[in-house]
């Protein structure tokens, strides 16, 4: 859904992949109330949605340690398929070396985690002005 149907307003859809269910509802309470979002639990998971609802997704919110398919993996195949859409890497770690490996997997910006709810929100305005948190 690109619009609330009560409002009219912007609702971009994110997929979220997230392997911790806190962090997961961390994000979901930062932007929940005006995102439509999809949790992966792994990379895998995170590509399997993005085939499923590529036509309608507009931004990843994509943590790089997860099982079965690293973030970077996943962003590595997802960007073969969209090399346009804003791939947000979450990581614990602050190292420049995650940063850099993110970014050359594909990854539009890096956050180190934990992610607060104004750096989150600033980084989703950045690439949808016309979300507004208020």
């Amino acid at each position: 859904m690109d619009t609330d149907s009560n409002t009219g307003t912007f609702r971009p859809f994110i997929l979220v992949a997230e392997d911790d269910d806190s962090n997961f509802k961390l994000i979901k309470a930062i932007i929940g109330k005006k995102c439509d979002i999809e949790w992966a639990k792994n990379g895998q998971e995170m590509v399997d949605l993005f085939e499923q609802y590529h036509d309608k997704t507009h931004a990843l919110l994509m943590d790089i340690k997860m099982p079965i398919m690293t973030g970077l993996e996943a962003t590595g195949i997802i960007r073969k398929q969209d090399p346009e859409i804003p791939i947000i890497m979450q990581t614990a770690y602050a190292f420049s070396s995650d940063r850099e490996a993110a970014m050359a997997a594909g990854a539009t910006e890096v956050l180190v985690k934990p992610i607060t709810l104004n750096t989150l929100r600033n980084c989703l305005s950045k690439y949808f002005p016309a979300l507004t948190w208020t």
